[in-house]
């Protein structure tokens, strides 16, 4: 029997991850990727020959099982770095350390007794074990009932008007749950936090990633976008990309659910309207590689929603500058509708816009600081985790036969990000792959041509 033809929409870390349970167990996988490279949102860019970084910050806690098993897997153990985090909080003018308990404890804006119960707040997180409870609830009201009203209103309230602008009384107590029980889990036993790099970047990842798809047989056909599924009498039988038509028996899209919904106009108008529901904020993501430091802080979160960024992330303070060729790359991040001049302005006007909020951080800052400038733009970067999230996700299995669907939005009760991608692209996979057992058993009344050798973790 002919084995099964799977194209793949996406070659970020969902559909590497898929792409290599599949063709472990003997499909023939094509990943179809609209940019010149993989990875994605994680995906690298060059900062001078040989020298690359992340065009959107990451790191993983050490609580990101599924990822760091797979560099494991991959043979690439050797390559993880285990960090010590250093965060702050830039708050009235001011900058707070806050990397340990006893950090927090000296948090002078909070009086005593609310730095404590902001304290607990993680350990009573990571103690809550049916989230569904909290899913009609706003992150406002929760974080007020658990934290109290001068913590929310002196640090919840502007981190998250920052991060989700009009949409911050919409967000669910789930996603803040979910986020303190995050980094609750990404502790060491004395308080402080530990996160984990890759040496040679997250590009050094998906070269590792490739290697392994390409041995097995992966063709990933980079600059192809794809136009359109083709779907006839309900089932997908292929796509059609910037290069022309190509068929196949099932189809996996791990795109942004809004692309998805465009290529795919032959889906039911329920399903469709249900999947419009799910709101998304972009982000611009401008990163700075500087003669020298701003700060020791890795992780400075801005309380102060009229700035133009919500966190300053100072990347050679997880990574050693003597990667960058002694110089030091900066993030500033800020979420935002895509309909906001801030988003489409030009790389060079963006830096310009952004100088005096930097300079109100760290006065000594100077234009002349500033090696080169790099300005990054993600439309569908964060989707607004609204109250009842759950009864709008879709399921893996969309309703045109062999045709499946695992995006960002899916992603629940975690958030988006690298670990969440390979767990559940290995998770469709895996549901894939049944579905062709069952089907190769009702033709040949045996599933033996999948059975071991499946390789999902899911």
């Amino acid at each position: 029997m002919a084995p099964t033809r799977v194209a793949i929409i996406g070659g970020g870390f969902t559909g590497l991850s898929a792409a290599l349970d599949l063709c472990k167990a003997g499909c023939e996988v094509t990943i179809y990727e609209k940019d010149n490279d993989i990875g994605g949102l994680a995906g690298p860019f060059e900062l001078s020959p040989g020298v690359r970084v992340e065009k959107f910050y990451h790191h993983w806690f050490t609580s990101d099982v599924d990822v760091l098993d797979l560099i494991d897997e991959l043979g690439l153990g050797h390559l993880k770095r285990y960090v010590a985090s250093n965060t702050g909080l830039y708050y009235v003018n001011s900058i707070f350390r806050l990397a340990s308990p006893l950090d927090l404890l000296k948090f002078s804006p909070l009086p005593f007794v609310d730095r404590i119960r902001t304290g607990f707040m993680a350990l009573y997180a990571r103690k809550v074990n049916d989230w569904m409870k909290l899913e009609d609830i706003s992150a406002e009201d929760w974080l007020v009932k658990v934290g109290g009203r001068k913590a929310y209103d002196t640090v919840w309230k502007p981190l998250m008007a920052g991060k989700f602008g009009h949409e911050a009384p919409n967000v669910s107590a789930v996603w803040m749950w979910n986020k303190l029980k995050l980094r609750g889990s990404s502790r060491n036993n004395k308080g402080g936090e530990s996160l984990v790099y890759f040496g040679g970047s997250f590009g050094a990842l998906t070269d590792g990633i490739r290697k392994a798809l390409e041995e097995r047989g992966v063709t990933i056909k980079l600059n192809t976008g794809v136009r359109s599924i083709l779907v006839e009498n309900g089932r997908a039988v292929g796509v059609d990309t910037d290069a022309g038509r190509e068929s196949a028996d099932m189809v996996l899209c791990t795109s942004a659910l809004p692309q998805f919904l465009d290529m795919t106009p032959s889906l039911p108008a329920d399903y469709r309207a249900r999947c419009e529901q799910i709101r998304f904020l972009g982000n611009s993501c401008l990163v700075l590689r500087l003669n020298r430091s701003l700060s020791s802080t890795y992780w400075l979160n801005v309380a102060d929603p009229s700035f133009p960024f919500v966190g300053i992330i100072e990347h050679t303070n997880l990574d050693a500058k003597e990667n960058y060729e002694n110089t030091h790359i900066v993030y500033l991040s800020k979420y935002l509708p895509t309909t906001e001049k801030l988003f489409s302005l030009p790389p060079n006007e963006y830096l310009e816009y952004c100088i005096p909020f930097i300079q109100k951080i760290f006065p000594e800052f100077d234009r002349s600081w500033v090696i080169s400038h790099h300005v990054w733009k993600a439309h569908y970067s964060q989707p607004v985790i609204t109250k009842g999230y759950s009864k709008l996700i879709p399921d893996l299995k969309t309703p045109i036969d062999s045709l499946w669907l695992s995006t960002m939005a899916q992603i629940y009760p975690e958030d988006r990000g690298t670990n969440y991608a390979v767990r559940y692209g290995r998770r469709v996979a895996q549901r894939m792959l049944e579905e062709i057992g069952k089907d190769s058993s009702a033709d040949n009344g045996s599933d033996e041509r999948l059975v071991g050798n499946r390789g999902s973790k899911a």
